[in-house]
């Protein structure tokens, strides 16, 4: 029974990892050259004019098309980010990251964080005015061409824009930005005319194409949104699935203030309101031909009115850029966004999650590489976890005692499975052993190991993390493939097949495994002895797709483990080495009577 409960543990381990791997897709060589070179042929310089094209409204109302002639555009020129705003429509569609790029491949070109109505992804955030039921104001539309009173947006210099219904009301948008992704938006309302005007300001972000989803069950990619400190976070298959007309509104909630956009796995656009200011949250979704449009913000749930000669203004932020966990961290203290964090997915176990992520960072600076701080955060949880170890190394070593009774046993009532189990236990408890002791430090370590695997995958401050070598990105495979040779052969095996994927890292991995296997005795079943030889074989192939900061890790682990392991043992053979037997004192001769 033993054997078949190895090897059924066995299975489950090769399941776990096989899991990984059907839910967390990596990206081979091939994939990332055909990103790249899609990235090159859809993302125009951001410098660049687009050319002319029309654009649709995205909203409730019905849809228009602009002339082409019509469009202008606004720099952006900012520390962290550049690109521009669509004067026709107020758009903010343009933008890429100064400090990102798509691979790490030299030449290649910047992240793209937003971008138009008519391009191949669009994804941008329109802010404006909605009228009261019945209301009859002039608002601005898609169709609306703005005049900026500045040529370039920066970081020391806001812009307003502006535009006059031609009925006496002038709308104004005033647009700052600072030296990250943060947009300070207000939006201002002059009302020359005798009648009082009663609007609903709303922002919202608008994602005119379903994306590839990268991040498998592992980080939330789509909708998200706190409203009331409550996350949520929606998929588009929600979105569209439960958008009902005539306004395709799949999901609407009223609180105080929040937020709420569309995540990627490393990037983020998200529009914040006031807060502290009633306003509704919605998700929304419209079909409008073609891909669709998924569309998330808010509205003001009180109007905005303006009477006769007065004006009026509401404030609101726009975020556009990189998930980076401090500079989240700060935007909630500074601007009281709440929970803003949490758009980075570190899940469930966030409570262990973030605090390793912590360490980790705090490690990297200080030593000023990830892979560093990786072995360094090692030797910390080796450290901790020295006690259990200890007790662990200790209970085997007890039950390697007991071998020869526990065979005994198990010969004597090999077809009487309760009366064997019973005797065990007794046995067991005569001799004061926990068989599962030993198990107890690599259940206490598994919620670390899934932390540390958490935190590599979903922070974009280990994306493109360098380590040593030939490692560029730690948070991506090893690339290197032993059969090819490590690139002596001109020619990639994942052709064939992805599991045809063999690195030098993966490679150690599974030599470390079975050097730290030799360290143990050999188990007495045979059936067993095969499949602990076939484990470092299987392990090996199966970390070859991971991260490659996993794999140094699990390298770095083993190795520690072996050197932590000769010390216990050392301890318990000196402890437990028998005393020198005293020699008896020499007897003295009988006298003699």
């Amino acid at each position: 029974m033993d054997t078949k409960r190895l090897i059924v543990a066995t299975l489950l381990s090769a399941m776990v990892l096989v899991g990984f791997e059907y839910f967390m897709p990596k990206q081979t060589h091939q994939e990332v050259a055909q990103q790249a070179a899609q990235t090159n042929r859809q993302t125009p310089p951001s410098d660049a004019r687009r050319p002319a094209a029309p654009v649709a409204g995205v909203s409730s109302q019905p849809v228009s098309v602009a002339s082409p002639q019509a469009e202008t555009r606004l720099e952006i020129d900012a520390p962290a980010v550049r690109g521009s705003i669509d004067l026709l429509g107020a758009r903010l569609d343009d933008m890429v990251l100064r400090d990102y790029h798509e691979t790490v491949a030299a030449g290649s070109p910047l992240v793209r964080i937003l971008e138009a109505a008519h391009d191949p992804q669009p994804n941008y955030v329109e802010i404006g005015w909605m009228n009261l039921a019945g209301g009859q104001v002039r608002v601005p539309d898609a169709t609306t061409v703005w005049t900026a009173d500045a040529p370039k947006l920066t970081a020391e210099h806001p812009v307003t824009l502006s535009w006059d219904n031609g009925e006496g009301v002038t709308f104004q948008i005033v647009v700052g930005i600072d030296a990250h992704y943060m947009f300070a938006i207000e939006q201002r309302i002059v009302n020359h005319s005798a009648q009082p005007v009663s609007l609903y300001p709303f922002a919202r972000v608008n994602r005119a194409y379903t994306p590839e989803e990268t991040g498998g069950y592992l980080v939330h990619e789509g909708p998200i949104s706190v409203v009331d400190g409550r996350l949520d976070e929606s998929s588009y298959k929600s979105l569209r699935t439960g958008a009902t007309p005539p306004g395709n509104t799949s999901w609407t909630k009223a609180g105080q203030g929040g937020w709420a956009g569309i995540t990627d796995k490393y990037w983020l656009t998200a529009v914040v309101p006031q807060q502290g200011v009633p306003v509704t949250g919605s998700y929304g979704y419209q079909a409008n031909g073609g891909a669709g449009v998924y569309q998330v913000g808010f509205i003001a749930q009180t109007p905005t009115v303006v009477g006769a000669g007065a004006t009026a203004s509401t404030a609101s932020h726009v975020f556009a850029g990189a998930k980076e966990v401090n500079l989240l961290e700060q935007y909630q203290s500074s601007l009281h966004i709440p929970d803003f964090w949490k758009a980075v997915d570190f899940g469930w176990f966030a409570f262990l999650t973030r605090p390793i992520f912590y360490v980790l960072d705090y490690l990297n600076t200080l030593l000023g590489n990830f892979g560093l701080a990786l072995m360094a955060f090692t030797l910390l949880v080796k450290a901790l976890f020295f006690p259990l170890a200890t007790r662990q190394f200790r209970s085997m070593a007890r039950m390697r005692k007991l071998q020869p009774k526990v065979q005994e046993i198990r010969e004597r009532y090999k077809g009487d499975q309760m009366a064997m189990n019973q005797h065990m236990m007794a046995l067991y408890k005569t001799e004061g052993v926990n068989p599962a002791a030993g198990c107890l430090p690599m259940v206490v370590q598994i919620p670390v190991f899934w932390s540390l695997y958490k935190d590599l995958y979903i922070t974009i401050e280990m994306r493109h993390a360098p380590f040593f070598g030939w490692i560029h990105d730690l948070s991506a495979p090893d690339l290197t493939n032993l059969f090819n040779l490590f690139g002596l052969i001109p020619w990639d095996p994942n052709v064939l097949s992805p599991y045809l994927q063999l690195g030098v890292w993966p490679i150690l991995f599974g030599v470390t495994m079975f050097l730290q296997q030799k360290l143990n005795p050999a188990p007495m079943d045979p059936a067993q002895q095969r499949v602990f030889q076939v484990m470092p074989v299987l392990f090996t192939f199966f970390m070859a797709r991971q991260p490659a900061g996993l794999v140094i890790y699990y390298c770095w682990n083993n190795l520690l483990t072996m050197a932590q392991q000769m010390v216990i043992q050392r301890r318990i053979q000196g402890a437990t080495r028998p005393a020198a037997p005293v020699p008896a004192p020499a007897q003295k001769p009988a006298k003699r009577k």
